[in-house]
């Protein structure tokens, strides 16, 4: 016997842009029904994902950390690794988290429901595998179902040696070789930690280089990072076949790599991800989805049906879970009446060693763009705070538009990036100018003063680097 629930708003998805949506929308008042599949709420960030990869980076930091510290005079043993005390605590945090999150629900009285919301019409969706069978009505929809790694025919051998970016966190051992198919965000960041933990990685990568349509500026520093501990990097280079043996996984190559045949323990898959729309039933209404699966949606999140809206990965643009949020909040906000549209920077970091951090306009785009900019940059090597960390290969970059000063985005390769960054988007979004960013006193010796002196550079005035000035009393 099944059950219908009535709601002023549904939301198909508990991941950081589901949930954003559901909490604001009960905040300002609407009563809102919440579907997800897991018995956990998080999504791919926090169950499969951004958490639990940052978790063990931060482990495998310290592996570093304490190799590098020989040259600084202190030396350690050999750190020991206990697999499963890691696992453990890895996914006490994302426990710890997805409860805080079960906790908020049930405190703005979020109605939860587990299942597979399937729409059967504009205002209707029927929920598989909810005990007992649901249908829902509702007044309107936000979709936040999120995306899934993308798999290719030739790594699809049914083999438990071939791993994506859900089974690489389970971290179930620690193999002697591994192959790193796909040289982006993803791929990267498992990478370090494997190798890190003892793995000998090779990562290919079928474009000329690391984090494809990322600065080559920021690009050069991981690079020369992750070839000292990966065993190869091999750029312009494909798998064309796998063979399972007793062995190993044998794999032919194509492309810029000697040796065309080679094998390994394990394979780890990182080429990308798609979004999960195709099973909601979105024919049944007048959503319009392209023909890569992404839908259609407006500044305000609306879709071409205006009793529904999406957010996150399931809709075009970066899959990053701030900006997923961040549209989840805006859907609510709309819904509320409320003056509210996306038209924001995106900040995007890689977690690495070192880490890659940047927002707004890239060099490399304007580039493209065939738009005039001038590019100003501070070496860490020139940096009183980077060298007592022994992390000088940093850098940070400014693209400045030259008729006004204005900042139109930063660049940060470096220890830290991610958390640095920040200003960056502050900047960004403010329109500020390279004199507010000079102008702003940074704590010294630290590594954010790099902003302001890649600001300095830009205007002629930093007294870190000799700079003939280009920006005689602009500042």
């Amino acid at each position: 016997m099944s059950t219908t629930h009535k709601t002023d708003l549904l939301v198909i998805g508990g991941g950081p842009g589901g949930y954003a949506a559901a909490f604001r929308a009960a905040d300002l008042g609407m009563e809102v029904a919440l579907v997800e599949a897991d018995d956990r709420l998080g999504g791919t960030c926090l169950l499969r994902g951004c958490i639990p990869s940052k978790a063990l980076l931060h482990a495998v930091g310290l592996i570093a950390a304490s190799r590098e510290a020989e040259d600084w005079g202190l030396s350690f043993q050999k750190p020991g690794l206990d697999l499963d005390r890691m696992r453990n605590w890895k996914d006490g945090i994302v426990g710890r988290l997805s409860r805080g999150l079960s906790g908020l629900c049930k405190k703005r009285k979020v109605t939860r429901i587990q299942g597979r919301a399937a729409f059967e019409s504009s205002q209707r969706v029927r929920v598989e595998g909810s005990d007992p069978p649901a249908h829902i009505e509702f007044n309107h929809a936000i979709v936040a179902t999120g995306s899934r790694p993308v798999t290719l025919p030739v790594f699809d051998i049914d083999s438990p040696r071939v791993l994506d970016s859900t089974s690489a966190l389970e971290l179930s051992d620690v193999p002697k070789r591994l192959l790193s198919v796909g040289g982006g965000i993803v791929g990267l960041e498992l990478s370090t930690v494997y190798a890190e933990l003892g793995s000998r990685v090779t990562v290919v990568e079928i474009t000329d280089g690391l984090l494809p349509g990322t600065d080559r500026d920021l690009v050069r520093p991981l690079h020369g990072r992750m070839e000292k501990i990966c065993e190869g990097i091999h750029l312009n280079t494909s798998v064309t076949a796998l063979k399972e043996t007793q062995k190993g996984i044998a794999v032919t190559f194509e492309g810029e790599i000697e040796k065309k045949q080679q094998t390994f323990d394990k394979l780890l898959l990182s080429v990308g991800r798609r979004p999960n729309s195709e099973t909601l039933g979105l024919e049944h209404t007048r959503v319009e989805v392209d023909e890569r699966g992404f839908i259609a949606v407006d500044a305000q999140m609306r879709t071409r049906d205006e009793r529904i809206f999406a957010v996150g990965d399931v809709v075009e643009g970066p899959g990053l879970a701030h900006k997923a949020a961040h549209e989840g909040r805006i859907a609510a906000e709309v819904l509320a009446a409320e003056p509210a549209a996306f038209d924001h920077v995106v900040p995007a970091v890689v977690y690495t060693d070192p880490e890659v951090a940047w927002c707004g306009l890239t060099e490399t785009l304007a580039k493209q763009e065939n738009r005039r900019v001038e590019v100003a940059r501070f070496p860490w090597a020139a940096s009183g705070r980077a060298p007592t960390l022994g992390r000088t290969e940093g850098l940070t970059k400014l693209v400045i538009d030259p008729e006004t000063d204005r900042i139109l985005g930063v660049g940060i390769v470096g220890l830290n990036a991610g958390e640095l960054i920040a200003e960056g988007v502050l900047a960004v979004e403010m329109a500020a100018v390279a004199g507010d960013l000079a102008e702003s006193i940074h704590p010294h010796p630290s590594l954010s003063e790099s902003i302001g002196i890649a600001a300095e550079v830009y205007l002629g005035s930093a007294t870190d680097l000799y700079i003939p000035k280009r920006k005689q009393g602009r500042v």
